[in-house]
Order: structure tokens, then sequence, then C-alpha cells
């Protein structure tokens, strides 16, 4: 459920929906968890999940570094106060002038899963640490990467080797996919870097799990202690002496943090099936909802529900939230109403699009 801090803000305020509140003190709160469960790792928050400076604040102030996908994202946390060091350039699809920029600000830690972009890095960031990217074949997550990421673990021992001779200081590294309800998916990981390493014949620096922690929202997950006790028991045993760890959680540090007011615009009965718009849909907020990915619950005022399809508020036909979901709402709800979206730090503002139909990205209010 919401926090206290944001209901104390709700009561107080009425902002035109839709917007985000997030409480940055959750999120202060959830770094200290990953450092307390995963110690002598290193923990860079994914910017992309919610780049807010306010969360990068909170990140900071727990003593975590960030995971950033480019030169915007380096510019936001350096302006926040991070480190150089601190920022990890986990976005293996990068121009070469990105590469030199980032280096030109102190970052010196790159991902890569290609020839051409390790010969890159090597040009215009020499001497950096990089992580080469595996593609590991683990159980389904809510949002795969499919194969858009990831090289085969052949070409990983050739880009280790390749890393040592270009100057590079070589680690590995792999994505379970957004969401990962299953912990033996890092097992399966670490189980992979330490063949290609072994086979490599390279010690690494570093060994990076990526993200993929998942946060409860309708189904039960494991807790971040569960998941923790899975790494640790795969690097005892697939490691003699296990590398450092990188971890790069986005999801899991500030979706719990946040949630988002709307107001329902319409109600219709279209057949025998009660349709509810809102107004923030897939183009304002709630990208994750594509494919039904993500399952929001909700906030509302009570009373007796029934089953609804949900949808947003655009002009277009694939804007529509909740159509093979379960979903209820009360039976009186009515133009007006509004509703809390739980769970809603993560990928929601971030995502949202400049003006599609001329709808403003998702106003944030954060909570310091």
């Amino acid at each position: 459920m919401s926090s206290e801090r944001i209901r104390r803000f709700l009561a107080g305020q009425a902002p035109p929906t839709p917007f985000l509140v997030v409480d940055t003190a959750l999120v202060t709160a959830r770094v200290r968890e990953f450092a307390a469960e995963f110690p002598h790792s290193r923990l860079c928050y994914a910017v992309k999940a919610n780049p807010e400076p306010a969360v990068l604040r909170a990140v900071l102030a727990a003593g975590g570094g960030f995971d950033v996908a480019g030169p915007a994202e380096i510019t936001a946390c350096l302006a926040e106060g991070a480190a150089p060091e601190s920022l990890s350039y986990g976005n293996p699809i990068k121009k070469a002038a990105d590469i030199a920029f980032a280096f030109e600000h102190g970052v010196r830690e790159f991902t890569t899963d290609a020839e051409s972009d390790l010969r890159q890095i090597a040009r215009h960031a020499p001497g950096s640490a990089v992580s080469v990217r595996m593609l590991v074949e683990t159980p389904a997550s809510a949002t795969p990467f499919g194969r858009k990421f990831g090289c085969t673990p052949a070409e990983a021992v050739a880009l280790l080797r390749l890393a040592t001779d270009l100057g590079l200081t070589p680690g590995l590294a792999f994505h379970v996919g957004s969401q990962q309800p299953d912990p033996s998916a890092w097992d399966t990981g670490i189980a992979t870097a330490a063949k290609v390493a072994a086979e490599a014949g390279i010690p690494l620096a570093h060994l990076n799990i990526g993200g993929g922690f998942g946060i409860r929202y309708r189904d039960p997950v494991p807790s971040l202690a569960e998941y923790a006790a899975v790494v640790r028991a795969a690097l005892a045993a697939h490691f003699p002496t296990p590398p450092r760890l990188v971890l790069e959680p986005g999801r899991a540090v500030v979706a719990e943090a946040g949630l988002i007011r709307t107001e329902v615009v319409l109600v219709a009965w279209r057949g025998e099936h009660r349709w509810v718009y809102l107004d923030i849909g897939r183009y304002n907020g709630l990208a994750e909802t594509e494919n039904e990915a993500i399952p929001y619950r909700f906030e509302d005022g009570g009373g007796e529900r029934g089953p609804v399809i949900l949808a947003g508020p655009t002009c277009d036909g694939d804007d529509v939230l909740y159509q093979h979901t379960p979903c209820e709402l009360p039976l009186a709800l009515a133009p007006g109403d509004q509703l809390g979206i739980l769970d809603a730090g993560a990928y929601t503002a971030s995502y949202s699009s400049v003006a599609f139909n001329g709808i403003e990205p998702l106003r944030t209010y954060c909570l310091e």
C-alpha cells in the first residue's frame, strides 16, 4: 500500500490528474536493503526506471551508484553530485560519440556484446573496465528481452580475450529479464559466466548480474533475501574465487515508492462488458501494460465490485490496459471518480510520450 507520506500528500493536494507521487525515503531504504543483502557488491541503480532528480539524490544518500544508458542520464547523475566512477554505462547499443562523451566525463565502466562496440570502447575509452554481456537461457520473466541483447557463450569467450588484448579490464554480465519471479535464473547466469571465464582463461574483475528482481504487483514474488541467498549459493558453487558483484536494479528500487492518481473519464457498456476509461493509458504512463505484462493493483472507493475492461484515454485502438487480465472495480464507479495505481514508481513517467493526442508527460511529485 502507499506510504503514509503519500497519503498525507494526497489528502492535502489536489493537482490535476493523472500524476505520480514518489516517496523517496522508500527509495533510500530499498537501496540500503540491497546493500545489506548483497554486501561487498556495487549497486548501480537503473536510471531509466525513474530518472527524477529527487530519486537520484535518494539513491546517492544510500551510497548507490548508477546504471546509465546514454549522455543525458550521465549528465543528470553528475548534476546531482554522483561521482563519475560510480556510473556504469550499461547500454550495449551506443554511438562512438556517446562512448567518447562518457569517457570525457569520467565514466570508466562499460557493457558490450559485440566486437565492433568493444573496439569502439577501446578506441574512445582506453583502459576502461568492460562487461561482456552474455545471452542466457532463463525462466520467462514478465518483460523478457528476447534476443536483442547478449552474445553466445562462445562469442563471450572471444570477446573476453579481445578485451584483454585491447588493454581493457574484462568482466562478464547477464540479465535475466525484468520482473523475474524465479531466483534460479541467476544460478543459470552465474554458472554460464563461470564456464565462460574458465574457457577464456581470464580471471574476471567483476560479474554484473543485472537487475530483474521482482516486486509484488498482484502475485507473490520471492523476498530480496531469497534472491540474495540463491546468488550467494550460486557464486560459491560455480566460482572458486567469486568476482566482485555489480547489480543494476531499477524496478526493485523505485516501483513500490510510487503511486499514480488517475480519474475515470468514461464508463460504458459494450455488449455485455463494462469498459472503464481512465485519463492515463499506455502512452502517458502505463506502457508496461502492453501485452498486459504488469498487472497493477488499484485503490478505489470501495463498495460492491464487478469485472471491467480497462482502457486509456487516447484515440488509439491499442490503448487498452486489461482486456484479459481479471480486473474488478466498484459497480458505482462514475466519471470524475479517482483511483490510485499502486507500485507505479518504475517505468511509468519515464515511458510516457511527449504529447501523443496532446497529452503532456506524466507529472511527478517527489516527497523528500
